[in-house]
């Protein structure tokens, strides 16, 4: 019991130090967006004359925006006019929301150039895993692709996508007045169509919504009493696991192989043919969910401690009434 009683307290300090550091500061949820800026962004929205694609996703983002909790860490990430191949500025790097700032990087926005969709899908993946790095683990990591045409860097990105699908992250994407599906609506976590100002408006609202915000300070005063049982054991001692797991499964996207299947699909999008789904309509999603674990994890951890200090209890009762015992007879 001992053995065991050890072994499941060192696992979940692995997954408690983090509180213990101020949980607070460490979860944030994060979302990197990735704006398609090609040339044909550029070309009029065919329900909305005389306005661009870009006009209109660049209104629609700066709208949307306001939306955003402030506890809430976002990165914009545009391939446009002024991009370099194999160079990679951030338009605004992910970190602290500062929405005026946010909203000026938006403007400078021009459209031009190709679709590498594939490159700058590692890129923000990439972003997103040294985040996670950072917070031992904890908080959500998003992808919000917004384009209106298939990549360029096709194989690139049939390489790249399973992968960041395979580290947890989730990938939404937005088809920006597409005629077809786009390729990602089979790969991604969900996929919306968005053919007209509205429905572009409607679809990336429905992606920040989903958006948790940050760990409530009542859940976490919940489990102070349960985690009393694992103060003995030294700061140090365990910071050095947690830094060492928080790197398992960080790796930049690509240098795993991983399969190239889907996210496992759900209700009507799992009755979907794998080789053309049926096109939405526009603002509604094709929803695939690959499962986030993370607050399962959480509730189980929490489940077993609940166990622990229990056991813990029943074990101090006996060990009281053994003491007892052994009083009443030798007062004998």
């Amino acid at each position: 019991m001992n053995v065991l009683f050890r072994s499941i307290c060192l696992f979940l300090l692995v997954a408690y130090l983090p509180f213990r550091l101020s949980a607070e500061d460490i979860y944030s949820d994060n979302i990197v967006i990735i704006l398609d800026g090609s040339g044909s962004m550029g070309d009029t929205m065919k329900s909305r004359p005389g306005s661009s694609k870009m006009a209109i996703a660049k209104q629609a983002l700066k709208k949307v925006s306001e939306l955003v909790p402030n506890e809430t860490k976002i990165g914009l990430l545009v391939f446009e006019k002024h991009s370099v191949p194999g160079q990679y500025q951030w338009n605004y790097p992910l970190g602290t929301l500062e929405r005026a700032n946010l909203a000026k990087a938006i403007d400078k926005v021009e459209a031009g150039g190709g679709t590498p969709l594939g490159e700058y899908i590692k890129v923000g993946a990439d972003r997103l895993l040294e985040e996670r790095k950072k917070q031992y683990g904890y908080g959500s990591y998003r992808l919000l692709i917004v384009t209106d045409g298939e990549a360029t860097d096709y194989q690139l990105m049939e390489q790249y996508v399973p992968d960041v699908i395979a580290r947890g992250i989730t990938m939404d994407v937005i088809g920006v007045d597409m005629a077809d599906m786009h390729t990602l609506s089979k790969k991604a976590h969900s996929y919306r169509r968005a053919d007209d100002p509205e429905s572009l408006r409607k679809a990336l609202s429905e992606v920040i919504s989903e958006i948790s915000g940050n760990v409530s300070g009542n859940a976490l005063a919940d489990t102070d009493e349960a985690f009393e049982i694992l103060k003995p054991i030294p700061d140090e001692m365990v910071l050095n696991m947690i830094e060492s797991l928080a790197k398992s499964g960080s790796d930049p996207i690509g240098s795993v192989q991983v399969s190239a299947e889907p996210p496992s699909d759900t209700g009507a999008a799992a009755a979907q043919p794998q080789n053309q789904p049926t096109a939405p309509s526009p603002g509604k999603p094709v929803q695939n969910t690959s499962g986030n674990c993370g607050s399962g994890l959480f509730v189980f951890l929490i489940i077993i401690l609940a166990m622990i200090s229990i056991f813990k209890k029943i074990s101090n009762s006996r060990s009281r009434s053994g003491d007892d015992w052994k009083g009443r007879r030798h007062g004998r």
